[in-house]
């Protein structure tokens, strides 16, 4: 594609100086590639696009039926993009400032109730200190539950939990360095109850572990090295079936979800929680403001004279 040069160095660029990940690389690549052709078939260089260009591609996107998440996704590369050529001195303008954003209708995250995420990790506990089985299968649960205390005690992303380095296992401090999306760190909590569930899974690891050596927490004799995030979410579904409960809503991302939900029905701010999810933008942390809304009622109703009328 002529220009591709253009898009190559701006990929290069979101890689070395923003720590941009593969997939978010691809998913520039392939809106800009479009974006790219939708041009050339005008004969228009990046250089010259102007508004009225770039909103017809967005249209297109709507004719073809593409979703207003996606459309936002293409609209968010196309405007980085137009940034770096602003900034390299390509152009002397940026086509996308006066273009909005299309309205996205963002849905609830789904979310278990404090009930529902006893019962989970109470079951994980108790297969977890059952003597019986093979010491394999002691390992299995053992792993299973640790994974689960510390997913649902610090709300890391199911990609940050599985890849954790062995060193996590050292639990003498109180928190967790988290290495995060674009390389950013973070602390973490991490409570008692982990600091067991960690040292029980460290003693079956000496017992049940068979294989190589390895760097991580969660070795596996898988292409990352690490349990993947598919078997972990898997074992945790018919962790959910034992336990009795709607399999179907349970997954590692919606514990994370009722992480960040609990903490602010008990009374945490949003920021905290922005931070304590990695969340660079505390606009992706406000999905929870209904916690917040429910909170704040339920205030009301309690504490304010008209409230008890």
């Amino acid at each position: 594609m002529k220009e591709f040069h253009l898009v190559e160095a701006f990929l290069e660029m979101m890689s070395a100086e923003r720590g941009a990940a593969k997939n978010t690389l691809s998913s520039y690549e392939h809106d800009l590639i479009q974006y790219g052709e939708h041009l050339l078939d005008q004969g228009i260089p990046f250089s010259s696009a102007q508004v009225s260009n770039v909103e017809k591609h967005l249209q297109n996107l709507v004719t073809e039926g593409l979703s207003a998440s996606s459309q936002a996704r293409h609209l968010s590369s196309i405007r980085q993009f137009h940034k770096f050529l602003f900034a390299e001195g390509i152009r002397t303008d940026d086509p996308c400032n006066t273009i909005d954003s299309p309205k996205l209708g963002r849905p609830l995250p789904k979310v278990m109730s404090i009930d529902e995420v006893d019962k989970l990790i109470g079951l994980a506990q108790e297969e977890a200190t059952n003597t019986k089985g093979t010491p394999a299968k002691r390992l299995r649960a053992a792993r299973l539950y640790v994974l689960i205390e510390m997913l649902y005690a610090s709300g890391l992303r199911i990609s940050e939990l599985v890849s954790l380095p062995k060193t996590a296992a050292n639990t003498s401090g109180r928190f967790l360095t988290i290495i995060g999306k674009g390389n950013k760190e973070r602390i973490v909590p991490l409570s008692d109850k982990c600091k067991t569930a960690i040292a029980l899974y460290m003693s079956h690891m000496k017992a049940g572990y068979k294989g190589e050596a390895s760097k991580f927490l969660f070795p596996a004799s898988s292409a990352s090295g690490h349990y993947a995030r598919q078997v972990f979410a898997r074992d945790l579904k018919e962790l959910a079936l034992r336990a009795e409960l709607d399999a179907a809503k349970i997954s590692p991302h919606v514990m994370r979800h009722a992480f960040a939900s609990h903490l602010l029905q008990n009374g945490a701010d949003l920021r905290s929680v922005q931070q304590l999810l990695g969340h660079a933008d505390i606009s992706t942390t406000q999905i929870y403001t209904h916690v917040l809304d429910e909170r704040l009622k339920q205030l009301v109703e309690e504490h304010h004279p008209l409230g008890k009328v």
